[in-house]
């Protein structure tokens, strides 16, 4: 029950928000206790004053009287004393703190406004104000009223109920709010919880994960839909390329199998014999070609494909490709044309670079007929150098260009082998290309022919 988020995020979002509300609620606590002091202070005050007011109108036993009678029906105390501190009228007995309290007053120091002469609600028994009484300027006593300080106890205790009753009242609204508002949070995350299992299962479709949303949560949606979409198609390419590499290798194992069997009959002739074993060879070279572009490729998925990088003059190593190919170009009536800049400088491994110029080169030659031409051209401008291979062989069609850099892709679904070829030295070629931090792209028509397009950094620009 601890480990649900929605549990963690509502106790996080309660301990913060109540730890914010009882500063607030303290806050406001104390401000409203102080003014609530303050206000029956001042009213204590203002009531003396204006018994001082009356008193210094008319300073005659009646008033006198008359004062004190007032107060004695109200919850206050009046003592009025005259210039020494005699106690001339009071409205009620007067207790021994309030008789030490008009004792220790410096009736000389007592603005002519009055004042508050004890205030300690919360620890004295009252608290009390002096308001002198003043006729013609000459002093002639004082007015001292009292409260008891339970009254404002009291008015403090109902304060602070209202308080307990309000705070728990948002405590239980702040609870049922925080559990609504984590459930509408976490139920896209357990949504996806949900989803991500289900891959994890090898189920790569996923509903319902409010790609709508516009925030953090609707971005995570869609990248988990879109990591489905993904695996389902990894693994439909796994698939695929499972049972492209089964054919791949099941083909020249038959074939080596099917013709030993044939070289181990004792009717055979020589010359027989002889053509069998070559096409036992033919076919375990095959099988060595494609076992070595497999070995090739892990080790490209395992980041084990050591790039040696130098500055090439990339003249020299394409005539030297071209010697090497040109014999089998010659053999089919293919012509081979060459051009390239001179002072070209690439910043490439050449070995790597000489491989995928010789798979488009040999997939070039294949694809073109007798008396066609096949040109390797390389140039560059500002930032890229820029090596075409273009032929005018059969062309691809639109559909297949997309995939013809994918591992095992033939444009040619029969796999025949007179056409020959892995199926994997464009996917090799691509890579290769783009270690080196290039791109490789495909131009095709139909009947016209195709252009391949290698685009690499200028090497002058690494240096």
């Amino acid at each position: 029950m601890i480990n649900k988020v929605s549990l963690k995020i509502g106790l996080l979002f309660f301990v913060f928000i109540v730890i914010i509300e009882s500063i607030l609620f303290f806050t406001l606590y104390v401000t409203l206790v102080n003014e609530r002091v303050d206000e029956v202070m001042g009213n204590l005050l203002a009531r003396g004053n204006t018994h001082s007011e009356v008193l210094e109108g008319s300073y005659e036993n009646a008033t006198l009287e008359h004062v004190g009678m007032m107060e004695s029906a109200s919850d206050f105390i009046v003592v009025i004393t005259d210039a020494s501190g005699s106690i001339i009228v009071n409205s009620d007995p007067v207790e021994p703190e309030m008789l030490q309290l008009i004792e220790h007053t410096d009736y000389d120091s007592v603005p002519a406004a009055g004042e508050i002469v004890a205030d300690q609600w919360n620890e004295e028994s009252y608290i009390a104000t002096d308001s002198p009484i003043v006729i013609d300027q000459e002093h002639r006593g004082h007015v001292f009223m009292f409260a008891d300080t339970n009254h404002v106890k009291r008015t403090v205790q109902h304060l602070g109920d209202q308080f307990a009753v309000i705070g728990l009242a948002t405590i239980i609204l702040t609870i049922i709010t925080i559990l609504i508002l984590s459930r509408f949070i976490t139920k896209p995350l357990i949504k996806m919880k949900e989803a991500t299992k289900k891959l994890s299962r090898g189920e790569s479709e996923v509903e319902g994960l409010h790609m709508e949303r516009k925030d953090e949560l609707g971005e995570l949606a869609r990248s988990i839909t879109e990591l489905s979409t993904d695996l389902e198609r990894l693994k439909n390419e796994r698939n695929d390329f499972l049972a492209s590499i089964s054919h791949e290798l099941r083909t020249p194992l038959t074939y080596i199998k099917g013709y030993a069997d044939i070289v181990s009959r004792p009717d055979i002739t020589t010359e027989e014999r002889k053509e069998y074993i070559g096409i036992i060879r033919e076919e375990t070279d095959q099988l060595t070609v494609l076992i070595q572009d497999l070995f090739e490729l892990a080790k490209m998925d395992k980041n084990q494909f050591v790039i040696e990088r130098k500055t090439v003059v990339l003249e020299e190593l394409i005539r030297s490709i071209a010697e090497l190919i040109k014999p089998v170009f010659v053999e089919k009536k293919v012509q081979l044309a060459v051009s390239c800049d001179s002072g070209i400088r690439a910043f490439i491994d050449p070995e790597r670079f000489q491989q995928v110029l010789l798979n488009i080169l040999d997939n070039a030659k294949k694809h073109s007929p007798a008396g066609t031409r096949v040109t390797l051209e390389a140039t560059q401008n500002e930032h890229q150098t820029i090596i075409t291979v273009q032929d005018e062989g059969e062309g691809i069609p639109a559909k297949d260009q997309p995939y013809i850099f994918d591992r095992l892709y033939r444009v040619e679904k029969s796999r025949s082998r007179k056409s020959g070829g892995t199926g994997l030295g464009l996917a090799i070629a691509k890579e290769i290309v783009e270690s080196h931090g290039g791109n490789i792209e495909v131009h095709s028509q139909l009947g016209k022919g195709t252009t391949i397009i290698i685009k690499l950094v200028r090497g002058d620009q690494y240096s």
